[in-house]
């Protein structure tokens, strides 16, 4: 597989929502830079691109965006980098409606419904959908606030304090509001200190739905205007950890069940809670659902994808019996369709305390049984985040050149519950290092991988995690570090706004990364324009080694932000990488050493 074949297939679909007999979501390609597109798709009409060309519908609001477009009457609402759009028709001329940041866009009755974020604080905000638009301030928070969703003469949202993480304290509120008029005596529904609670919607039965984390799991739960009750307690994640807006991890069918995506461990399915909460599993070919659930009827539109097939937008037909799947749209092109991949197991590796770590190994494409191979071990961004159970043609471009790809579900992952979600704070760099170096020794103890040629990489948070690998005496025998968190105290002075009570929760562990500790070569992919982890503190750190004489390499993408295997420059980010493994194998096997101290 070639690296244009790789970053071709990287094709993103996200914000999958239901309207006007349409289902709409956005697409990022690699070949348009990263920049996303409303497309839609309509029975009879196919699919076709809404916004307009060379724009990028893309929020900013809480540093990670989300709710970037609503569609109402046929007029498109959209987020770009200069605020808030509207759009009548496709070829008209952007109306740019209000600066700033801008998402979770909302269809009410009559008006648009969105977050505003600033430095002073979030702000629910109505706009009305005809006429000269006129944007109003409905509450504020010095905190954040999210998911407006209307109901009869009523209004819910989220909200949670400059503190904390949605996922770690977030509150439901309910108040009486009518279209154009004033939010009035406002309640908490649920949430707190030691609760999460997120994704409020009102059901077709007048009473509203969200998912509370107070058992422990994500569940779903049902509020009647009096008490609040479980619909089917199940010990699974039914919500993805709140990253973004307009999260919708379940949605409601028209014979009165509710469908929701649930996650174990790396793997998500589709389930339907019927009216009494029995739970039954839909046989879906998917083991990856994003959190956009769309319903109309009996059909579930959702982003799937498994270990063999590309992610896609699907229509899952649940009327009658076995559901039936139609593909609306996917990521894999025809030079790669039908291309052999390496499909992932799972291991259970046993780590101190009896606790165990899931990874999920791919092999080497076309290995036999006994394969043995070089191994790059991955940790995962986040680290409130978790390896998927998909397709991933970034990790197909290394199995198909002779290496093991070995994603790790470190301690902090999600898919396995709060406390282990919140295990990881105060003990960053030290346990989630452990983790993967005990995957990378169970591998070299079984004969897997080969020794002096397992590596580690990561990106964001776990660039961290692969710096602090490489800091100390382990497996590994170099690291790349994308897009790389280098310092946590530093970091939470610098993150933006919505990130900093994560980046105070998460430090405390092995702190800064220190340049006289890095004992193994180092590749350092960053982008110039990154706001979530400066490209500052990595310069600092490569000069720092290379005044050391420490083996490393930097290459800086130039105006390419946090998400570098989206930008336009993925290529050069894996070729890169690749030629970084393959010096430190050739350095091993020769003696000539490595070339170091390069900056791309």
């Amino acid at each position: 597989m070639s690296v244009e074949d790789a970053v071709r297939a990287s094709v993103s679909y996200d914000q999958l929502r239901a309207g006007d007999g349409a289902l709409y979501w956005l697409e990022a390609r690699p070949e348009a830079g990263g920049r996303a597109t409303v497309t839609r798709w309509r029975p009879g009409e196919g699919r076709h691109d809404i916004s307009p060309d060379g724009f990028d519908v893309t929020s900013r609001v809480h540093a990670y965006g989300g709710g970037s477009f609503a569609v109402a009457e046929g007029i498109l609402w959209c987020v770009g980098s200069g605020g808030l759009y509207r759009i009548r028709r496709h070829g008209d001329p952007l109306e740019l409606i209000d600066k700033g940041l801008f998402g979770d866009l909302t269809v009410g009755d009559g008006e648009l419904l969105a977050v505003r974020e600033s430095e002073q604080g979030d702000e629910l905000v109505s706009v009305s959908l005809t006429g000269a638009p006129q944007l109003r301030a409905l509450t504020a928070s010095r905190g954040f606030l999210g998911a407006p969703r209307p109901g009869p003469a009523v209004l819910a949202w989220t909200a949670w304090g400059e503190r904390d993480m949605p996922w770690d304290a977030c509150e439901v509120w309910v108040a009486s509001y009518a279209s154009g008029g004033r939010i009035g005596n406002p309640r908490k529904i649920a949430g707190g200190p030691d609760e999460s609670a997120v994704e409020p919607r009102w059901g077709p039965d007048g009473a509203l739905y969200f998912m509370s984390d107070r058992s422990g799991w994500w569940n779903l739960y049902r509020w009647d205007g009096y008490t609040v009750e479980a619909v089917a307690p199940i010990a699974g994640e039914c919500a993805a950890e709140p990253w973004e807006l307009g999260y919708a991890s379940y949605d409601f069918l028209a014979d009165g069940r509710i469908a929701v995506v649930v996650q174990e461990g790396p793997r998500q399915r589709l389930i339907v809670i019927d009216r009494d909460g029995a739970i039954r599993a839909v046989d879906l070919p998917y083991t990856s659902i994003k959190p956009y659930l769309a319903a109309q009827g009996m059909t579930v539109g959702l982003i799937g994808s498994s270990p063999t097939a590309a992610p896609q937008v699907a229509l899952a037909h649940l009327a009658g019996g076995d559901p039936r799947v139609e593909v609306l749209a996917t990521s894999e092109h025809a030079e790669i369709s039908g291309a052999q991949v390496s499909t992932p197991r799972e291991l259970r590796v046993r780590v101190s305390g009896g606790r165990e770590v899931l990874a999920l190994v791919y092999p080497p494409t076309g290995s036999t049984a006994d394969w043995r191979s070089p191994v790059i071990i991955r940790a995962h961004p986040g680290p409130t985040a978790s390896c998927l159970l998909r397709l991933d043609w970034q990790a197909q471009f290394f199995t198909s050149r002779g290496f093991a790809v070995v994603d790790v579900d470190y301690l902090g992952s999600t898919g396995y519950g709060r406390t282990f979600r919140e295990s990881l704070y105060g003990r960053w760099g030290l346990d989630d290092v452990d983790d993967c170096a005990a995957v990378a020794d169970h591998l070299l103890a079984t004969g897997r991988a080969m020794p002096g040629q397992v590596f580690i990489r990561g990106a964001s948070a776990g660039g961290y995690t692969a710096l602090q690998a490489v800091a100390r005496d382990g497996p590994f025998a170099a690291a790349t570090a994308v897009s790389a968190i280098v310092d946590p105290d530093r970091w939470a002075e610098t993150v933006p706004r919505f990130q900093r009570a994560h980046a105070m929760r998460l430090r405390g562990g092995a702190g800064r990364v220190c340049a006289a500790t890095v004992q193994r070569p180092v590749l350092f992919i960053h982008g110039t324009a990154d706001e979530v982890a400066v490209a500052e503190d990595v310069r600092e750190l490569a000069d720092q080694l290379q005044a050391l004489d420490t083996t490393h390499e930097l290459l800086l993408l130039s105006d390419v932000g946090h998400y570098v295997a989206t930008s336009s420059r993925a290529g050069a980010a894996l070729e890169a990488e690749l030629a970084h493994y393959r010096s430190v194998m050739a350095a091993a096997t020769t003696g000539r050493g490595y070339s170091h101290g390069r900056e791309w």
